[in-house]
C-alpha cells in the first residue's frame, strides 16, 4: 500500500479526519509530527508491511475514540510539545485562551507568584512559565501519576516549576498574584462522558452539576490571593453564569468571562479587591 492510499483508506473506511490520519502515519513511520510535507513528497512510496500493520492498528484505535495524543504520545499546547498519556487529560486548544487571559493579568507584575491547580500534564503551568520566565510558578495535582507526567515535561523543556501533590489549596498558606485552574467540570451523569472514556474520569467529573471542584476552589481562593490578585477558571459550555455568581458571592470584583476558539464562554474569573 502506498502512503497516499493508506491515508485515503483511513479517512474513507474508518472516518478519520485527514490530519489525524497523517499524524498517525508519521508516528507509525517514526517521523516527527511536524513532517507532513514529507508525506506529500513521498505519497507514492510503498509502506513496508510492518509499518502498514502499525498504522492500521493506530487508525482503528483512533476510530474507536482513543485521543490522538494518547496514540502518538505528543500534544502541542501553546507552542509547547508536551508528552501525554492516559495518566492525564489530553490538553485541548480551548484552554489556550485561559493562558492568554492569565498572561494579561500578570502583565505589570514583576516576578509574579502563580499556582496552577489540577495541573495534569503541566500544560497551563509550563505555558505560563515559558512566557514569563520570571514567574514563580507552582503546579498542584492530587494524582502522583499526573505529577510524574508534568515533571517529565518540565524537565524536558528545562522549565523551573515547583510541583506539589495536594487537593487544590488544602493545607497551603501561600498567597498568589494568580490562581488558575482547569478543574473537572462535567456532571457525573452527562451522556457525553461515554465519548471521553479513554481519559481519567477523576480529571473530568465533579458532582451532579459538575461544579463541586469549582465551588471548592472559589471558596479557598480569597484567602490565598494577594490584594489585586486574580482567580481564573475554565468551565463547561453552559456554566459561565453559575461560575460568575460563585465568584461574586466570594467577594471578587471585575468578574467576567472569556470565550474559547468556538465563541463559547469557556473561562471566568475575578479579582480580589485591594
Amino acid at each position: 500500500m502506498q502512503i497516499q492510499q493508506a491515508i485515503a483508506a483511513a479517512c474513507s473506511a474508518l472516518g478519520l479526519e485527514r490530519l489525524d490520519a497523517q499524524l498517525l502515519l508519521l508516528h507509525a513511520l517514526g517521523r516527527p509530527q511536524h513532517d507532513r510535507a514529507w508525506l506529500l513528497a513521498h505519497d507514492t512510496d510503498a509502506l513496508d508491511p510492518e509499518a502498514e500493520m502499525r498504522y492500521i492498528s493506530l487508525a482503528r484505535r483512533r476510530a474507536a475514540g482513543t485521543p490522538l495524543a494518547y496514540l502518538t504520545g505528543v500534544r502541542e499546547f501553546y507552542g509547547l510539545e508536551l508528552q501525554v498519556d492516559r495518566r492525564v487529560l489530553d490538553p485541548r486548544p480551548d484552554t489556550e485562551p485561559l493562558v492568554d487571559w492569565a498572561l494579561e493579568c500578570l502583565l505589570d507584575i514583576p516576578a509574579p507568584a502563580v499556582v496552577d491547580l489540577g495541573t495534569g500534564s503541566g500544560a497551563i503551568a509550563l505555558a505560563l512559565k515559558t512566557r514569563r520566565s520570571d514567574a514563580q510558578v507552582t503546579a498542584v495535582d492530587t494524582s502522583a501519576d499526573a505529577l510524574a507526567v508534568a515533571q517529565a515535561n518540565a524537565q524536558r523543556l528545562r522549565l523551573d516549576v515547583r510541583f506539589l501533590q495536594g487537593h487544590w489549596l488544602n493545607g497551603r498558606s501561600e498567597r498568589f498574584h494568580l490562581i488558575v485552574s482547569n478543574p473537572p467540570y462535567i456532571a457525573e451523569g452527562d451522556p457525553h462522558l461515554e465519548r471521553l472514556g479513554h481519559e481519567p474520569r477523576v480529571a473530568l467529573t465533579s458532582g451532579p452539576e459538575g461544579l463541586d471542584a469549582i465551588r471548592a476552589i472559589v471558596a479557598q481562593a480569597p484567602r490565598h490571593l494577594l490584594p489585586g490578585g486574580w482567580l481564573l477558571l475554565e468551565h463547561g459550555w453552559d456554566q459561565a453564569a453559575a461560575v460568575r455568581a460563585l465568584l461574586v458571592a466570594a467577594g471578587l470584583s471585575s468578574v467576567a468571562s472569556r470565550r474559547d476558539l468556538a465563541g463559547i464562554e469557556r473561562c471566568s474569573g475575578g479579582q480580589l479587591p485591594g
